[in-house]
């Protein structure tokens, strides 16, 4: 990543934490990942128990790794043999200490747009875990919260969407078609416009690009 792109990437975030904690969010800005994975790690308790979706940014900052590996207890559906049994690792993380999610869409006035197939992702960001701690890179800001939504809509969708072998039309043409398929990923689009309780869902920026 450029010079370039690191200060403005930084002077945008400025403007986004101040945002976020004016709607009574906790907010953090890391350079690079290396400096996200500390933080992330500052901010979860030993031995708490900790949840997550599909989360992408938070493999890829080492962090997924890093809870499997430590003094925690991961709730890690990846680790699941059967459906069933993926379907109550999610349901267990409802009632996780610290529940792992990221962004599909953030605008810079610190509202977030996430989009789920199942919901259960966007029901622990809603309601249930103690903590939501948000890892996002600052590819997911967008100027405003219109803009956050049609990235949502037409950028992370279809590009979660290469991950699964269901028959979406975003999976194929790699361009949002509004389906109502029974496969479909993008039934639940969820806005949160802040933190209640005060504190609850943390955010750490990143200034790499991350995750969809």
């Amino acid at each position: 990543m450029s010079n370039v792109q690191k200060l403005y990437y930084e002077k945008r975030a400025k403007t986004l934490v101040k945002n976020l904690k004016s709607r009574h969010f906790d907010a953090y800005y890391c350079a690079d990942k290396e400096e996200a994975l500390a933080k992330a790690l500052e901010l979860i308790p030993e031995g708490a128990t900790v949840g997550w979706g599909g989360v992408m940014s938070a493999h890829e900052i080492g962090l997924i790794e890093a809870l499997n590996k430590g003094n925690y207890k991961a709730i890690d559906r990846e680790k699941c043999k059967t459906p069933e049994e993926k379907a109550e690792a999610a349901k267990q993380s409802m009632f996780a200490d610290v529940f792992l999610t990221s962004a599909n869409g953030l605008s810079l006035d610190g509202e977030m747009v996430n989009i789920d197939g199942q919901g259960n992702r966007v029901a622990a960001i809603i309601y249930g875990p103690k903590t939501v701690l948000v890892i996002a890179g600052m590819n997911k800001v967008c100027d405003d919260l219109e803009s956050a939504i049609q990235r949502a809509r037409t950028v992370a969708a279809p590009m979660n969407q290469q991950r699964f072998s269901s028959p979406n039309p975003c999976g194929v043409t790699g361009i949002c078609a509004d389906c109502k398929t029974e496969t479909c990923i993008c039934n639940h689009i969820v806005i949160t416009r802040h933190s209640r309780p005060v504190g609850r869902i943390k955010f750490i920026l990143v200034g790499e690009d991350l995750g969809f």
